[in-house]
């Protein structure tokens, strides 16, 4: 039996007809061997999901094979007529895709969605009732109660469990091949971190091979065993995944690490890769990437690269190294440099005591209240000029919510926000208008966020013209002038919203948010739909504008490494409530708080040798609607107390700011975040 299951030769996928097709795969070669974990990297744009939904001929109606060979343990599946693929689609190949619940069918249970898969892949040897295996399957994965979950529906199960769901789906057909499209770019760590070890178990029992496609180099570093980096339709890298991340060949893979957010490089700017992906409906003459490379010659520029290979398995696509030359061209070595000064700031520009956002639940006719989601119960944190105090938690736990209550978009239930020393919630919708200026927000989803309907001239003078702020001419002047100031050219004002890439229309709400002059700004995940190459683009804009203008963010993300990079001071939030908070370096290089430990353990980490315990988490966030007693995370808690299931703990306060919620932790005791002593109501 051959040690290679799937082999890819020459593949071409064309989008669309006419004279200019996109051509979204344009010559691919890779195997995967039996039992090992494949990686996928790239851009958005590079061709990595179309060439999974090539190999399982799943493309779109305008998508069509060109040309190439594709070959599943000897069988050729592009010669296949469709009523043979179908039972190697979701047979001896599943898929799981990038957005469950898109995926999911909204109107049947989960049980009858896992059982479809199976009446149709089971093999008639084993056929038990598809009941049976159903049960068998949600075990398998790790849904807890399955014989309650099987009755359940997709909007009743969290993005974690959904997720789950679509693997026992995909392992229906018990597969020699699992393709993973993205499977944990909308997950939390924490779930991130159960879905992967979830992978690798069932890899380990079943001995699969995984295709996993994904930007995140951190998921690659701990998952893969070989990584093949895509880009513009092509294979540039293929390397073992120790070797890439100890030394990246190609100048675009190094590039992709250069532009990681790093505790070590907050002192310096992050490396950006200039430009966007080129359009694939053109010929090209030369390397794709000789635009966006700080190496290029000028014959990257007239002759396209020949693929060179490297060793066993290992090859890229580069002038550089033709001729087995440049081998040690590109070794990753420690980025030196020291921290960044953590400044005090200025005074106190936003303060917000026992804020409190609670949602009324109805029920009846007479929409009767029957109780509340306490969505934010009692959050208090200070943000001073020119700082940026960064809000993490998990989904779900109120983050955003608190962005919104701050702003005044939602209505406090209670408590108090203080900006520039006036009390918000005492203000009227009117007297609130005219302060508005001076707080804006950016939205986690740039296209949502804007009208598709209007210029983006438009959408950046909106703002300026309901405060009344200049005449026509003068707020012209200043979109030309905010535009360029986020590398946007002027001459963009007079396109549409989706004429951008993602990180283009991102850089555009910076700029609407910046046309009333703020002095707080409030980012919501204003990176976490963005490659890293992009996001380090943003990242960048936003600390140079701090610097400039001296702006404070309230940043709102789960992703630790922004943090870390970015943020002078960070709070960790757990279902309403914040749970610890301090300097960056006391919270990340030190957590006290059980929750905040393992959301820290579960961030994945592209040190190929570094080693790192992941404390699971059992279950998922309790529901805001009905919080336990005690501790909120008590249920969660691998080191709970008696204490912490009947009394919720008060703030603890360790040396100057670091303040902590958490009976284990010993300190000053200060203001309480709860009702200490007693479970909360």
């Amino acid at each position: 039996m051959s040690d290679i299951l799937l082999r890819i030769e020459n593949l071409k996928t064309w989008i669309g007809s006419g004279p200019r097709p996109v051509r979204a795969v344009d010559g691919v070669d890779l195997e995967i061997r039996r039992g090992e974990t494949f990686a996928l990297l790239g851009e958005s744009g590079c061709g990595k999901s179309m060439t999974a939904l090539s190999i399982m001929r799943l493309l779109p109606p305008a998508g069509r094979i060109v040309e190439g060979h594709v070959e599943l343990d000897g069988v050729p599946l592009l010669d296949l007529p469709e009523v043979a693929m179908r039972q190697e689609r979701g047979g001896r190949m599943g898929m799981i895709f990038q957005e469950p619940m898109t995926s999911l069918n909204p109107v049947l249970t989960i049980g009858q969605q896992i059982a479809e898969a199976v009446r149709v892949h089971e093999d008639p040897a084993r056929r038990r009732t598809p009941e049976q295996r159903v049960l068998e399957l949600l075990e398998a994965v790790g849904i807890p109660d399955p014989k309650r979950r099987v009755r359940e529906y997709p909007h009743q199960l969290s993005g974690g469990m959904k997720q789950r769901v679509m693997i026992a789906i995909a392992l229906a057909g018990r597969p020699e091949l699992l393709i993973a499209d993205e499977p944990t770019t909308a997950l939390d760590v924490t779930i991130q971190a159960q879905v992967l070890d979830l992978m690798r178990d069932l890899q380990r029992e079943r001995g699969m091979a995984i295709l996993l496609i994904t930007h995140d180099l951190g998921v690659v570093s701990e998952t893969a065993d070989r990584v093949a980096v895509m880009y513009a339709g092509q294979i540039v890298e293929i390397a073992p995944a120790d070797t890439f991340f100890g030394a990246a060949r190609h100048p675009y893979s190094r590039k992709l690490f250069e532009s990681l957010p790093r505790a070590e490089r907050r002192s310096a700017r992050l490396n950006v890769i200039e430009g966007n992906v080129p359009p694939l409906d053109r010929d090209f003459t030369g390397c794709r990437f000789a635009d966006r490379c700080d190496l290029a010659e000028p014959r990257c520029h007239e002759v396209s690269p020949e693929w060179t290979v490297l060793g066993e398995g290992e090859g890229v696509r580069c002038h550089l190294y033709a001729g087995g030359a440049g081998v040690t061209l590109f070794p990753r070595a420690a980025v030196e440099h020291p921290d960044r000064a953590v400044s005090q700031g200025g005074e106190t520009l936003l303060e917000t005591e026992q804020l409190k956002v609670h949602f009324p639940i109805h029920k009846g006719v007479f929409r009767r209240v029957v109780g509340h989601v306490r969505a934010v119960d009692g959050v208090s944190l200070a943000i001073p000029t020119g700082r940026t105090v960064a809000l993490v938690g998990e989904s779900g736990c109120g983050k955003t919510t608190v962005g919104k209550g701050i702003l005044q978009l939602i209505r406090p239930t209670a408590g108090q926000v203080r900006f520039d020393g006036e009390e918000l919630t005492r203000l009227t919708q009117r007297e609130l208008r005219r302060r508005r200026r001076n707080m804006q927000i950016i939205f986690q989803d740039p296209m949502s966020s804007m009208n598709p309907r209007m210029l983006v001239g438009n959408i950046v003078e909106e703002g300026m013209q309901a405060q009344r702020m200049g005449d026509r001419a003068w707020r012209r002047r200043r979109v030309t002038e905010l535009l360029e100031h986020v590398g946007i050219p002027a001459e963009a004002r007079n396109r549409y919203p989706h004429e951008f890439s993602g990180g283009q229309r991102q850089r555009i709400c910076v700029a609407r948010a910046l046309a009333l002059e703020p002095k707080l700004i409030v980012c919501d995940e204003p990176t976490s739909a963005l490659d890293v190459s992009v996001q380090a683009q943003i990242l960048n804009l936003l600390q140079d504008l701090q610097a400039e203008f001296g702006l404070s963010y309230l940043f709102i993300t789960h992703d630790i490494s922004v943090v870390s990079y970015l943020a002078h001071e960070v709070a960790v939030m757990y279902l309403g409530r914040i749970v610890e908070r301090g300097t960056v370096q006391e919270v990340l290089e030190d957590p006290l708080h059980p929750y905040t430990q393992a959301l820290l353990s579960a961030v994945p980490t592209v040190d190929k040798g570094s080693k790192r315990k992941v404390i699971h988490l059992e279950g998922d966030m309790p529901s805001p609607a009905n919080p336990p007693a005690g501790c909120h995370f008590h249920p969660r808690c691998p080191v709970a107390m008696e204490t912490c299931r009947t009394a919720y703990p008060p703030e603890r306060r360790i040396g100057g700011s670091r303040v902590v919620s958490c009976f284990r932790v010993t300190g000053e005791t200060g203001s309480e975040s709860g009702p200490a002593g007693s479970a909360p109501r």
